[in-house]
């Protein structure tokens, strides 16, 4: 038996917290998404990002979605390093919770109303 290479799906332009959302709830276990490629913590810092104020604020969004992700056990999160100062940010899907009967729109309105 051999081994099975890392392939992740690289999106062709930056993804929003939608998109990832979309994902999330549609992919299978082991499938994987690099949300994003740089150094997440620099390029949401306005001083040191470069980024725009909209684009920045999108980045943010999207990093804490996939943060909450993971801590609903939905996803686990990697890095690859992919030169200096420079990362490949990975969510790789988990099996979906027994106890997830209710959907990923459920729960992100249940986090809203708390």
């Amino acid at each position: 038996m051999g081994n099975t290479p890392f392939i992740a799906v690289r999106a062709s332009r930056p993804l929003s917290e939608i998109e990832f959302c979309a994902w999330v709830a549609q992919a299978a276990p082991g499938d994987r998404l690099e949300y994003h490629r740089g150094f997440l913590v620099l390029d949401i810092f306005p001083m040191l990002g470069r980024l725009g104020d909209r684009e920045r604020e999108e980045l943010a969004r999207l990093g804490s979605r996939a943060f909450w992700a993971a801590e609903q056990g939905l996803v686990h999160l990697v890095q690859e390093r992919v030169g200096p100062d420079r990362f490949a940010y990975i969510a790789v899907a988990r099996p979906k919770p027994k106890h997830a009967a209710a959907s990923l729109s459920a729960l992100l309105l249940e986090e809203q109303a708390a």
